[in-house]
């Protein structure tokens, strides 16, 4: 067989591990575990970091307010060195729509060593814990909460025993580059951290979205949450690991009724999200950047180029083995789209969404070794063989 026949079995037999032996990393069926509602309902604290929200919070911090919670539960958004007025506007949608009570603060710029979102976290956990909660839930100023949505996570732990109990809000997907984008990303997400693989006591992969956690307050302060992950960028899967580091039992799964309002309605903004995180992710190795650089090309490039290149060029191995795994890709793509609510003709488009994470992958490194470092909403944070700051 030719190089390119080659080339095109060699993805195809990942595809082939992918799909049996990945944690079945594809389906979308993993919810929040079965519940029963508690006898007794243990206190809640939520805490909420929040920097230049002002834009997000009318459609989210009223659902936060009207959480139909049976036990005592209090909102502590931090206000994280806002210039756009976000302090007060939480105050006024307090005073506007009541519910839970809310205390609005700010812990001033963060300390070198500190990212400014766990610094805001840090303040708003030292507030809650004067109420002496059981739960805290950390949740961000963009996510919009069903009503019911912290006693069904409140119930789900007590029940399961879990430390730590996290969904992953469902992404806004409204403009043409949400639809191209995000459903990729939580696809790319599940398959670095299978959902499945998370929950099992003694399993290695640790991983939450930090936009949902509902976490004892008691394995917070054994872990030392959030000071033991203070300089993490990606925060959610740092804080994970710290709580099943201590042997915290959790669980992760996609959100029914928890979503996020943010809108990234142009490609540049999608861009920014991945391109700030991606080669931390890659713990800023160039050897894994090139490694993940290569697997993206074999994994998700090859498929049509080999299908295409085999066509044209009368080469059956290459164009069946291509079309086999081209195929395979679609079809794992599929449940994330329907979970989505998205066309099914977007799911064999996924190479050209690979292409362009790869391309803010590289990006991201780029930025890096040009000592731009994770940029996010004013604040870069410098590399980490540096004395991490923010400036």
């Amino acid at each position: 067989m030719s190089a390119v026949a080659w080339t095109a079995v060699g993805s195809l037999a990942a595809w082939l591990w992918l799909l049996l032996g990945q944690g079945f990393f594809w389906r979308t069926d993993l919810r929040l575990p079965p519940c029963r509602e508690p006898d007794a309902w243990p206190p809640v604290c939520v805490v909420v970091p929040a920097r230049d929200e002002a834009g997000v919070l009318p459609a989210s911090l009223p659902t936060l307010l009207a959480q139909d919670y049976p036990g005592r539960a209090e909102v502590f958004l931090v206000d994280d060195g806002s210039s756009d007025g976000t302090g007060e506007l939480a105050r006024e949608l307090a005073r506007a729509h009541g519910g839970l009570p809310l205390t609005v603060e700010s812990p001033g710029e963060p300390p070198a060593g500190w990212t400014g979102k766990l610094w805001a976290v840090r303040h708003g956990i030292a507030l809650a814990r004067t109420r002496e909660p059981v739960y805290l839930l950390l949740t961000d100023a963009d996510i919009a909460h069903a009503p019911d949505s912290l006693r069904t996570l409140v119930a789900a732990a007590r029940t399961g025993g879990f430390d730590l109990v996290s969904q992953m809000a469902r992404l806004r997907v409204e403009s043409v580059w949400e639809r191209l984008v995000v459903p990729a990303f939580v696809y790319f997400f599940a398959q670095l951290y299978p959902f499945r693989r998370i929950a099992v006591r003694g399993s290695r992969t640790a991983a939450a979205a930090g936009g949902c956690v509902l976490l004892r307050a008691d394995t917070a302060e054994r872990a030392r949450i959030p000071d033991a992950v203070r300089h993490a960028v990606i925060d959610d899967v740092a804080l994970a690991r710290a709580v099943k580091g201590v042997g915290g039992h959790i669980w992760l799964g996609l959100a029914e009724r928890v979503d996020s309002v943010r809108p990234y309605p142009r490609l540049r903004d999608l861009w920014r999200m991945v391109s700030r995180s991606a080669y931390t992710q890659l713990r800023h190795n160039p050897l894994l950047l090139l490694g993940t650089v290569l697997g993206l090309v074999l994994v998700y490039l090859v498929p049509p180029l080999a299908l295409v290149t085999g066509l044209v060029a009368g080469n059956t191995g290459a164009s069946v083995a291509g079309g086999l795994a081209w195929l395979l890709m679609t079809a794992t793509y599929l449940p994330m789209l329907r979970y989505y609510r998205q066309p099914w003709w977007l799911a064999p488009l996924l190479p050209v969404t690979a292409f362009l994470y790869l391309l803010m992958t590289v990006d991201s490194a780029v930025r890096h070794y040009r000592g731009r470092g994770a940029a996010w909403k004013g604040r870069t944070y410098a590399r980490p063989d540096t004395a991490l700051d923010e400036r």
